[in-house]
């Protein structure tokens, strides 16, 4: 086992998940609940087949994953959390936080999952008014699409399509985000692409006011 031979708990906590992939591995179980490898491997683009095969045995040998063999007609190999790899969705909000900073200008090449979009998004988008009706805002861009879902003061994102969205955004990632945590007025998104299709006030209950963001 590679370590740093510290007696330190940020030294400890690296010797398990400080490898390359190993957060990402976390991010996906942390964002799709158990998957079968495929799953995980769609949600990693780049990681080499032999890489991620590895990377799940040390995560599953540390306890931080386990295996279960599911009954037909699933039939393969589901990854799950543990209750120790669960603890560690706190330290990837507060990365992904820390990160948003570096989104800006995405890299030629970045690929993109919808379900990437629940980290930023929890970041910056709350419910301002509770005890208002649920709404749902269908988020379409390269891949499948996302959903935020409002209700009773929470704000959730999942993979997939809404039955009846009060709103659709449709667009490269970065323009949407950059509307949803108000960098963007609608006007200045839809000039720079972005379709815009239903009530477009929905946003104003999720998103901080001006004076509340610039505090």
């Amino acid at each position: 086992m590679r370590t740093y031979g510290q007696y330190c708990s940020v030294a400890k906590a690296l010797d398990v998940v400080g490898d390359r992939w190993t957060l990402l591995i976390i991010r996906e179980l942390l964002l799709q609940g158990p998957c079968r490898y495929t799953d995980l491997k769609s949600g990693l683009p780049g990681i080499a087949t032999n890489l991620l095969s590895d990377r799940l045995r040390d995560l599953e040998r540390a306890g931080l994953i386990r295996r279960e063999e599911a009954a037909p007609p699933v039939a393969t190999s589901l990854f799950h959390l543990t209750r120790a790899g669960a603890e560690l969705e706190p330290v990837l909000t507060a990365m992904g936080s820390w990160g948003v900073r570096y989104m800006t200008q995405p890299s030629d090449g970045d690929e993109f999952r919808s379900h990437w979009f629940a980290f930023p998004v929890s970041l910056f988008l709350h419910d301002r008014d509770p005890a208002g009706p649920p709404v749902t805002i269908e988020l379409r861009t390269t891949g499948r699409p996302a959903v935020v879902e409002v209700s009773g003061g929470a704000v959730r994102t999942r993979a997939g399509r809404a039955a009846s969205p009060d709103l659709v955004l449709q667009g490269i990632p970065r323009i949407i985000l950059g509307l949803l945590s108000g960098g963007l007025t609608a006007a200045e998104a839809q000039a720079l692409g972005l379709e815009i299709t239903g009530d477009a006030a929905v946003l104003e209950r999720l998103q901080p006011g001006r004076a509340e963001s610039n505090a």
